[in-house]
């Protein structure tokens, strides 16, 4: 067995039916618990984000800093490649999946970001740490530091192997390849092997990028965010409803695809369960690598917030799962599927750009550079995001040590830099692999501490209805 077929082995164990058993039913489980707060308190949530406050004595930015620091980890690759990956290996019906997921997603992702703030801690230099280890420990007990180190250990191993660096420094080079030398005619020996020159000195500028912005810590990763995210996003949705709406007769019938495929309906009498079982793993494998809810990263930039009101907070931050799957992901599958660009033997960003080319009413030219500009911002600041987050697992993991968190800042930028020259399906599949790893530990605690959240959920809003 060769090292990518091992990597699929483990891959599949990984993300088998008991863990996508356990993701769905910890957000069915709060959904119901929390009497569908993400639905009902929705209007809150958008006011919350709106005003924008800082209401508290602690913390290190807005409410709407953690919510774009959150998103700019959350929004890149996922919405774009993630979903087209998906939809290849899954079928269309993979979009649907993806969704379910991110509907009750968003109830792990209010609970797991409220419970980031209410048990966050003040470090000895003044800073905020917290995140799921720091809920584990303290809301369940020292007796589970152990599962708090565990999540930290896979929080790492995401970042610097996975989620963080390898898969989006690939899909900007490789955006950026596909747009200016797609024959690849213009070559270098680089890691034993013959690369485009644009994949090189995209990398190059792109790890600078990266290194000067990383070297400035949270404030100026969280400056950047609440610059880049919001802009590009805007610029993506737009372009994505431009689709759809020079293609509005052609949406029932996506949908009509897009549902028959989630249950197999087409499929063979004993082929259906198959199909399901398919479009179920690759749309929710999917749409948690791209709305990360359950996965504990989220809850590591929420608890730095300057707030008081650790549900405020979490209001706030399921936000992140609406606009990156409910929205985005969405929107960009339905793409996919209108202009049938993923049944054409295409992968990867390839499928995207495919959909964009067909489906806007511009030169195939512009369009694939405008995916390619939206791409290699949303992975730009994905990189950003998730070195914040591995360097607080590892900070939990080795205690106060500037010269080790400094150290392996400096891994970061390398893994950066080499992740260029990574096979795309080993990238894929070993992000994957730490996304599983990094959410069981997360959704035991999430689960265990439910009560925690909705006794603190329900005094939070008998105060804001009483001041109604």
């Amino acid at each position: 067995m060769d090292f990518n077929g091992f990597l699929k082995m483990v891959d599949d164990f990984v993300w088998g039916i008991p863990l996508m058993a356990l993701i769905l039913s910890v957000g069915v489980f709060l959904t119901i618990r929390l009497r569908g707060l993400q639905v009902r308190r929705l209007s809150l949530a958008i006011r919350n984000l709106l005003s924008n406050e800082t209401a508290g004595e602690h913390g290190e930015m807005s409410g709407f800093g953690a919510l774009c620091t959150a998103l700019s980890a959350t929004i890149g690759t996922g919405n774009i490649v993630g979903v087209a990956t998906a939809i290849v290996a899954g079928g269309p019906g993979a979009l649907f999946w993806m969704v379910v997921a991110a509907a009750v997603g968003t109830a792990t992702k209010y609970a797991e970001c409220m419970l980031a703030i209410k048990y966050r801690i003040v470090a000895k230099d003044g800073h905020i740490v917290g995140g799921p280890f720091y809920y584990i420990e303290r809301g369940m007990g020292a007796n589970w530091k152990w599962l708090g180190k565990l999540f930290a250990f896979f929080g790492v191993g995401a970042g610097l192997l996975g989620i963080g660096t390898f898969t989006q420094i690939n899909g900007i080079t490789g955006a950026v390849n596909r747009f200016f030398d797609p024959q690849n005619k213009w070559t270098a020996h680089f890691f034993g092997r013959d690369y485009s020159w644009t994949v090189i000195l995209a990398g190059i500028a792109l790890t600078l990028c990266v290194a000067l912005v990383l070297i400035g810590g949270l404030q100026r990763i969280s400056g950047v965010a609440q610059v880049l995210v919001p802009f590009m996003a805007a610029t993506y949705i737009a372009a994505a409803l431009l689709i759809l709406a020079t293609h509005i007769t052609e949406i029932p019938a996506a949908f009509a695809t897009i549902l028959q495929s989630a249950f197999g309906i087409k499929a063979a009498a004993g082929g259906a369960l198959g199909a399901t079982l398919t479009a179920m793993q690759k749309g929710v494998a999917r749409g948690i690598f791209s709305n990360e809810a359950g996965l504990g990263s989220a809850p590591i930039a929420a608890a730095a917030v300057q707030t008081d009101e650790p549900a405020s907070q979490g209001l706030v931050s399921m936000l992140g799962t609406v606009i990156d799957t409910i929205i985005i992901c969405t929107m960009t599958g339905l793409a996919i599927v209108i202009t049938g660009s993923w049944d054409v033997g295409l992968d990867g960003v390839d499928v995207t750009a495919r959909a964009f080319q067909i489906g806007l009413p511009f030169a195939p030219a512009v369009s694939s550079f405008l995916l390619m500009i939206c791409l290699v911002c949303f992975a730009f600041t994905t990189i950003l995001g998730w070195n914040y987050y591995s360097e607080r697992c590892l900070e939990y993991l080795v205690g106060d040590s500037p010269e080790t968190l400094r150290a392996y800042r400096w891994l970061y930028i390398l893994c950066v830099f080499i992740g260029p020259f990574m096979t795309v399906s080993a990238v894929w599949t070993i992000a994957d692999i730490f996304n599983g790893l990094m959410a069981i530990p997360n959704l035991i605690a999430i689960f265990a501490l439910s009560g925690v959240t909705a006794a603190e959920t329900k005094r939070y809003l008998k105060k804001i209805d009483n001041k109604a």
